[in-house]
């Protein structure tokens, strides 16, 4: 189910807001950490981590300008989806995650009648662009590539289809009780991706109506007992227009370690 949250800021109580706008430690000590931006509509788009004091991500966001919701491309005949990739900020702490990769869906995609809506999904890769490459569900290696996942990889209610499966992705985790799939429009959920039974990336999913009402709200993250590659985890996602930065931040936070402490310390690539 999911919730909108009055944040602390809004209170008064005087708490920083990092790059993305959300909550985070005061200005001297946490860091933003950007990368390097792509083009997007008649915007751009980049990836931004903000760690606290310690340097442990508080959050891993993509920046959305507001033009980047303008000019793009439609759906074309053979092409329904545009994808930018997006890398990691240099310098910054490891996350666990490779890349980000921003899919632009214009007409949406199935479930038909669920998300045949024009939105965003915004995935975070644990495994590298080569590996996500060699993601395929045809030829010899079928049957291994659409292995289940294990019970404790997926979270408390979500289904792994094997008709979710898409080429260069994985197969699509999702929450049946979101309310998208009982009669509501779609506006945003969380989705894991799986290949060959791993968790190989997170993603929060947007719709641009949705992006288009300039909202705030932060949604709970259903959690898995487990995980297939050391990262931070989100346990919420947040979706925020910044009006004073003029633009929208998809965000995975309440972030929470998972084997990290062998790499924690290595700088992000």
């Amino acid at each position: 189910m999911q919730e909108t949250r009055i944040h602390a800021a809004a209170l008064g109580i005087g708490l920083a807001l990092s790059a993305t706008g959300a909550l985070a430690a005061p200005a001297e000590t946490g860091k933003s950490f950007v990368g390097s931006p792509v083009a997007v509509g008649q915007g751009e788009a980049q990836v931004v981590v903000d760690t606290d004091g310690q340097g442990k991500p508080l959050s891993v966001s993509v920046l959305l300008s507001e033009g980047a919701l303008s000019g793009l491309p439609g759906a074309e005949p053979g092409r329904h989806e545009w994808e930018y990739v997006l890398p990691m900020p240099e310098g910054g702490p490891r996350t666990g995650y490779d890349h980000a990769a921003l899919n632009w869906n214009p007409a949406g995609h199935p479930p038909p009648g669920i998300y045949a809506v024009p939105h965003f999904d915004v995935h975070f890769y644990l495994i590298g662009q080569q590996d996500r490459e060699r993601v395929t569900f045809q030829g010899a290696g079928a049957a291994d590539a659409a292995k289940p996942p294990a019970a404790e990889l997926l979270a408390e209610g979500y289904v792994a289809p094997p008709d979710t499966a898409v080429e260069k992705m994985g197969i699509h985790g999702l929450d049946p009780r979101g309310p998208e799939f009982h009669g509501q429009p779609f506006t945003h959920t969380f989705i894991y991706g799986y290949y060959q039974g791993k968790l190989v990336f997170v993603e929060p999913m947007v719709a641009t109506a949705f992006l288009t009402s300039k909202p705030d709200v932060t949604a709970p993250v259903k959690r898995p007992q487990s995980y297939s590659y050391p990262a931070y985890y989100p346990s919420e996602y947040r979706v925020r227009y910044d009006p004073a930065r003029k633009q929208y931040a998809l965000s995975l936070g309440g972030l929470v370690p998972w084997q990290m402490e062998a790499v924690s310390a290595l700088p992000q690539k």
